[in-house]
């Protein structure tokens, strides 16, 4: 029984489980069911679904939103909205001081490209000029200390600059193939979004006819569904109920343990105690024999040295007597026959019996999903009328071929876009390959110059490798002034549209001013106005129909039908789905043949609690143990007897003290080391009982209120869980007609206009803009590689004179005077 208080700590944390199982089976949890699956709808309710566009994270963000804040410093003027009403409604009174005011900021840039153009060239022009007359930069005539520090820090600087070329020159590769990669289909994805716009409006008398019959998409969900809820319905109450259950069964197992080894215990006490007294009754006469004998020939005069062992003969005589032990009588009689039922046999059977609770819900459902299947297979009244009631709408053909003349007239200048993009990609290929040629040329005149700066001491050397990188320079120079005109040309004009197209158009778009802008009465010429142009009786805001539309809006809310069309009506499902939730209250679970304790096992618990285990006297026992079955030590008595039987002179006392040792030691044998046996069993269970009782009581009461309790509660906990579990089947089934309804309301309009967004800004913008930030990177980085290149070649070439000291002994280590002549 030394696992009753750990079965009174699980019995304790049992109860704060149900508390919690209580608080979670009245809890809305749909875990086991989950939300709907998404529907797919058949393609032709689809003609007008525009997928939205995003374009995935890459490693190029940090570059594009770095452009972006570039712009935003060069374009600090808010969005011109007079200037662009003024340039839609009549473009003849826009003024060019207004353009200028602007693009100040881009006009600063022309100017900076226009010095660059100048400067470039004619720097360039001079230095061909003069390196047609005389090798221009000059030679290094004479070697000195500063010149390898000179030398050093000129080839670092060259390296460090190519380095800084060579990672713009590969980014500009990059963004110039991404962006000829993405205005392909960003060019082809504009009449889908415009096809898109026309069927927003024009197709849904077509659509509203192909609606109706997409009910049964849903339909047949439910009714797949449907074959299987029964069964999710009993493993939801199963898995919900089996923490409470499993615990309260191990515990009628683990306490009907405890009570086979009390009831054990108990007999064996009671048995031990019988059999300690007839053995003292056995053992007394025995020893009182013994004692008077010894008593007898240790008094005899002729025994010498007796007095010690006198005193132990004294002193030998019974210690515990047994028969002054509690009486254990009422509590055996009253655990008679106990325990009579198998606790495990048991424990088994009710596991069996709750484990099959998901069969049992099964065949307790079965009636009522039939039912429940009838109900689903009717179709709404409301829906059969939904493409009957629609109105003839003539807006639907104005708007149609708006849109189409729109998407007729931008094929031909997306054809021409595509074609200059082709330019302009190649014009852009040409130019990296040129910045990557400098690179390449510096690179190799370094690696020659340096090699022949490393051999310059060997006097064999013919100094040609020193001559090859300093001509590998001078072609990148010469690469440089050539193409820098047409590099910075480039750059400009790239810079100049996507500039534009990212400060006017984007960050207009994203900020929203451009709906805004759109709403503003005037803003827009009469034929590019919404409201007039799908016959509307109010003004339509842009910005308000855009984040409806974003919010989930359906059109008619956006474009304001309900006057003529309610289609809310004709969706209007709830008599529908009120069937549904009635029928699905009519799904019962008995779960009352669960019976958790069999009456025997009741009868053996309750037993125990009035036996009165705890009230038995048990230090009363402990008492007797405590002492000795014999006050003194038999072995040691015997031991001493024949001790002083070697002493004595006389042969009849030798002899008497030798049969006395003998009889002692015997009376040990056969008498003594039983009863001490006994002694210790009855240890053993007077402290296992003493130790248990008290706890076991206390346990067997708390296991007979819990399966009481459990017993009781088990009916409601499992309607609560059967009624959270048709709940959220109901909203799971209702989740599917409520994604036909949302399907219906579905309109692209946001998507489309998000779309365009991402195709201009995301997609074209934002490598266009890196493409030319990049490459003009390159450009203006061109200048001190020319610089640093000039300079650095000319300590590349042979060097005429070596030394420009006075004293040549001290630098020169190795310096041998030349012999002039010979005194003898």
């Amino acid at each position: 029984m030394v696992r009753a208080p750990g079965l009174l700590a699980a019995l304790l944390g049992l109860g704060l489980a149900l508390a919690l199982a209580l608080r979670r089976v009245g809890a809305a949890d749909c875990g086991a069911l989950g939300p709907a699956e998404r529907l797919a709808f058949a393609p032709a309710a689809k003609t007008r679904w525009l997928a939205p566009r995003v374009r995935a994270p890459g490693p190029l963000d940090p570059l594009y939103g770095t452009v972006r804040r570039f712009l935003s410093m060069v374009q600090l003027n808010p969005f011109p909205a007079e200037l662009i009403k003024a340039l839609l409604n009549e473009p003849s009174s826009v003024k060019a001081d207004e353009v200028v005011q602007y693009e100040a900021g881009y006009v600063v840039c022309a100017v900076i490209t226009g010095l660059y153009l100048l400067v470039v060239p004619a720097a360039g022009l001079c230095f061909c000029c003069c390196r047609c007359r005389r090798p221009c930069g000059g030679r290094v005539k004479m070697e000195d200390k500063t010149m390898a520090c000179e030398r050093g820090t000129l080839m670092a600087f060259l390296l460090l600059t190519t380095l800084v070329l060579l990672i713009g020159v590969v980014t500009a590769f990059v963004t110039n193939q991404r962006t000829h990669e993405q205005m392909g289909p960003s060019a082809k994805a504009l009449p889908e979004t415009l096809l898109s716009l026309r069927g927003l409006v024009s197709d849904v008398p077509q659509e509203l006819q192909a609606v109706a019959q997409q009910f049964s998409l849903p339909q047949e969900q439910v009714l797949e569904e449907l074959n299987g809820v029964h069964r999710s319905i009993g493993n939801t109450i199963h898995t919900q109920l089996q923490s409470t259950v499993y615990e309260v069964l191990a515990s009628v197992l683990s306490l009907g343990q405890a009570l086979q080894v009390s009831v054990d215990h108990l007999r064996a006490l009671n048995a031990t105690s019988v059999e300690l007294q007839e053995g003292q009754q056995a053992l007394a006469p025995a020893v009182q024999g013994h004692r008077e004998r010894l008593l007898a020939l240790l008094q005899e005069p002729s025994c010498r040295g007796c007095a010690e062992a006198l005193d132990r003969a004294h002193a030998l005589e019974l210690g515990a007597d047994f028969s002054q032990v509690p009486s254990v009588d009422e509590a055996l009689h009253r655990l008679k026959g106990v325990p009579e039922a198998s606790f495990s046999s048991m424990v088994q059977e009710e596991n069996s019996t709750f484990n099959a609770l998901p069969a049992l819900a099964t065949l307790q459902t079965a009636d009522v999903i039939r039912e429940l299947k009838k109900v689903v297979a009717q179709q709404p009244r409301e829906l059969r009328t939904l493409a009957e009631a629609f109105p003839g709408w003539e807006a639907a053909a104005r708007w149609s071929q708006a849109l189409e003349e729109m998407e007729q007239c931008s094929r031909p200048y997306l054809k021409e876009v595509q074609r200059y993009e082709k330019y302009r990609w190649m014009v852009g290929c040409l130019l990296c390959s040129v910045v990557l040629l400098v690179v390449v040329c510096n690179l190799l005149g370094l690696n020659l110059g340096i090699w022949g700066l490393c051999n310059r001491e060997d006097p064999s050397h013919s100094e040609a490798k020193g001559k090859a990188g300093a001509r590998f320079l001078m072609v990148g120079v010469g690469f440089s002034f050539l193409f820098a005109a047409p590099l910075i040309l480039l750059v400009f004009a790239t810079f100049l549209l996507g500039g534009n197209v990212q400060t006017l158009v984007c960050r207009s778009w994203e900020s929203g001013e451009l709906y805004e802008f759109a709403d503003t009465p005037g803003s827009l010429p009469s034929s590019m106005n919404l409201s007039q142009l799908l016959g509307l009786k109010k003004n339509l805001s842009v910005l308000l129909a855009y984040q409806q539309c974003k919010q989930g809006a359906a059109l008619w809310t956006v474009l304001q039908l309900n006057d003529s069309y309610d289609l809310e009506k004709h969706l209007d499902i709830s008599e529908y789905t009120a069937k549904l939730q009635q029928e699905l209250q009519k799904l019962k679970v008995d779960v009352k043949n669960l019976d958790l304790l069999s009456p025997a096992a009741r009868q053996d618990l309750e037993a125990l609690q009035s036996s009165g285990l705890e009230r038995i006297h048990y230090p009363g026992f402990l008492v007797e143990i405590q002492k000795p079955v014999v006050n003194i030590s038999v072995e040691k008595l015997a031991q001493e007897l024949e001790g002083l039987a070697q002493t004595q002179g006389n042969t009849v006392l030798v002899q008497q003290l030798q049969k006395e040792a003998q009889g002692l030691r015997n009376l040990r044998q056969e008498k003594l080391l039983l009863q001490q046996r006994l002694v210790a069993k009855l240890n053993l269970s007077v402290h296992a009982l003493a130790s248990s009782a008290p706890l076991l009581q206390l346990e067997t009461s708390d296991v007979l209120d819990r399966v009481t309790h459990l017993k009781g509660e088990l009916p409601t906990w499992a309607s609560r869980i059967l009624k959270n579990e048709t709940e959220c089947f109901l909203t799971r089934e209702m989740g599917y007609f409520s994604q036909y309804v949302a399907w219906v309301r579905e309109e692209p309009l946001s998507t489309a206009l998000d779309n365009g967004r991402v195709i201009l800004c995301d997609m074209v913008a934002d490598p266009w803009n890196a493409f030319w930030f990049c490459l003009g990177w390159c450009a203006f980085f061109l200048i001190p590689s020319v610089i640093f290149a000039v300079k650095t070649s000319r300590y590349f070439h042979p060097i005429g004179k070596r030394l420009s000291t006075s004293s040549s002994e001290d630098t020169q280590p190795f310096h041998i005077p030349r012999v002039t002549s010979l005194k003898l």
